[in-house]
């Protein structure tokens, strides 16, 4: 298909009628007359050849290619919003922006956090925002990387898009402080013998995986969705968890709970910042990834 012979117009108008399902409210988001916009309509539907909206009674539904096509043309607009808002030029002291990064709340906490102090110090009129990765990050990435600035996440998860290494961790093992079958270290028997709590997002659940390359099938008791929940379900029970040492240093200050080492050789955790190939040039992105760099490599300076 040649681009230049397609009115992108029409791409914000098909957003705004399969999402409105109303030509009328349709036109009024995005500033179109009620026959501008039934104009726009019916060039669309010349194009997939397909009804799109089709009125039941007094509504519209929309048809299974319009289905189809409303994700995928909010998706278009967000990375074409994205294309032109791109800079030749970023001063950090003057801009006013806001940056969205995906991660998990243990990237967010122990990279983000430093990465908003740097910010804030360098950059005041530059805001950044911390959003949770959908459940699909590993199945719709290249969309999902369209939509925002970057996501923090290990590697061995995704793949094939740019990224930097930020900093690395390591697993230890979190029980109840008071432990009443475990000493001063854990065997693989107490793994496979004692309840676990554990992280339930399937890219990100290291239990599971590390433990089955041993032949052990954790016992799950609890499982949650933040890293920092885990050891409050740990804490006062049988129950052991996994989790990166950077997060247990803040864990073993807010929950009766302490940490050993694994009684295997744990994978460690390469954290790195990852994002879609139409922020390469764009200078407010290329600061953003170097202020990243920076503030990743004093984590592991820091050790």
């Amino acid at each position: 298909m040649n681009l230049s012979r397609l009115d992108l117009n029409l791409v914000v108008a098909l957003r705004a009628l399969l999402e409105e399902r109303n030509v009328t409210r349709a036109g009024e988001r995005i500033g179109l007359s009620q026959p501008a916009m039934s104009a726009a309509l019916s060039r669309l539907r010349r194009h997939f050849d397909d009804e799109l909206l089709a009125r039941t009674g007094n509504a519209y539904e929309l048809t299974p290619l319009g289905v189809a096509l409303r994700d995928r043309s909010a998706t278009a607009c967000d990375l074409l919003e994205r294309v032109f808002a791109s800079q030749a030029d970023f001063d950090p002291a003057a801009e006013s922006r806001e940056f969205t990064l995906l991660a998990s709340d243990y990237s967010a906490s122990v990279f983000g956090s430093a990465l908003a102090r740097a910010v804030h110090h360098e950059a005041p009129g530059i805001r950044v925002a911390f959003q949770h990765p959908a459940p699909s990050v590993d199945e719709n990435t290249a969309a999902l990387l369209s939509t925002v600035d970057g996501l923090l996440m290990p590697h061995g998860v995704i793949d094939g898009f740019p990224s930097i290494d930020l900093y690395q961790d390591r697993w230890l093992c979190m029980i109840a402080d008071d432990h009443p079958e475990v000493g001063d270290a854990l065997t693989l028997d107490n793994l496979a013998r004692l309840p676990w709590a554990v992280y339930q997002r399937p890219y990100d659940a290291p239990a599971a995986r590390q433990l089955s390359m041993l032949g052990i099938s954790p016992q799950v008791e609890v499982s949650v969705q933040t890293f920092q929940l885990l050891p409050h379900m740990v804490e006062g029970t049988r129950r052991v968890a996994m989790i990166q040492e950077r997060l247990a240093r803040r864990a073993v200050r807010s929950a009766a709970v302490r940490v050993l080492p694994c009684p295997f050789e744990a994978v460690p955790v390469q954290v790195a910042l990852w994002w879609h190939p139409v922020h390469a040039q764009d200078a407010a992105h290329i600061w953003l990834r170097e202020k990243a760099a920076e503030v990743g490599a004093g984590l592991m300076e820091g050790g």
